[in-house]
């Protein structure tokens, strides 16, 4: 069995702010950081510039914007380049409760073949308008794996067994922007991968943020959830679920 090496990743795009707090707080847990930049502004960029690199902080930049999803793909590729065996993926904005990636990594040694996911628990500061919206899409979730084995599809703060998660987006169609998160994890149920769910709460904080484009993001999860119900139909009939 590979040796248990985990990297934390960050994508991220103007969040300069609060990267560097997040990148710091993963360093004192025990990980090592990879930021992959999805083209921040220059004033944005300059800032990363600035952050000394090492064995324990790596940051690849992307020349042009590609959409989260497109910057996790990217820092999973690199991540196992550079011979890492798993990967957290975490926002750069400090919505998640850091100190839970040891909980995930606790799961990670236990169950090393396992996604191991973040079940968000919310406070009074979440949006009402998330939360429907989660809502829709975890109904969406139950109906294309015909199962309620996704406690929520849209967390952002989840462990990959980096190997069979490079696998599926290079023999998949996985969204680049905010479908990716959903889109890859219905795949992963899919291929039968163990998910472990571990709550933990998310914050909302004033004056956060948000690079969720409204209408252009819905259309996109729209589209996602349109393509992973006829594959769902497609694995019903051609019996690849039983």
């Amino acid at each position: 069995m590979t040796e248990f090496n985990p990297i934390a990743i960050i994508p991220h795009y103007n969040h300069s702010a609060t990267v560097g707090k997040v990148a710091e707080k993963l360093q004192q847990l025990g990980l090592p950081v990879l930021i992959v930049d999805d083209g921040s502004s220059d004033e944005h960029k300059t800032v990363l510039e600035r952050f000394p690199q090492s064995e324990w902080l790596f940051i690849l930049f992307c020349e042009t914007n590609g959409g989260k999803g497109m910057a996790v793909k990217t820092g999973l590729k690199r991540a196992q380049k550079l011979g890492f065996s798993h990967a957290i993926q975490v926002d750069a904005d400090g919505q998640h409760q850091l100190e839970d990636s040891i909980k995930l990594l606790e799961d990670a040694k236990v169950s090393p073949n396992s996604l191991i996911c973040g079940a968000p628990v919310y406070g009074d500061d979440a949006p009402k308008v998330r939360l429907y919206g989660r809502k829709i899409t975890n109904f969406w979730i139950a109906i294309n794996t015909l199962s309620l084995t996704i406690k929520d599809g849209m967390c952002g703060f989840r462990l990959y067994p980096i190997k069979p998660t490079v696998d599926i987006l290079e023999q998949e169609f996985i969204g680049n922007q905010m479908d990716f998160d959903v889109e890859l994890l219905v795949h992963c149920v899919w291929r039968k991968i163990p998910i472990v769910w571990v709550d933990t709460p998310v914050k909302y904080e004033i004056g956060n943020i948000s690079h969720f484009r409204g209408w252009a993001d819905n259309w996109l999860i729209s589209k996602m959830h349109a393509r992973l119900f006829f594959g769902m139909l497609k694995r019903l009939f051609t019996g690849k679920i039983r």
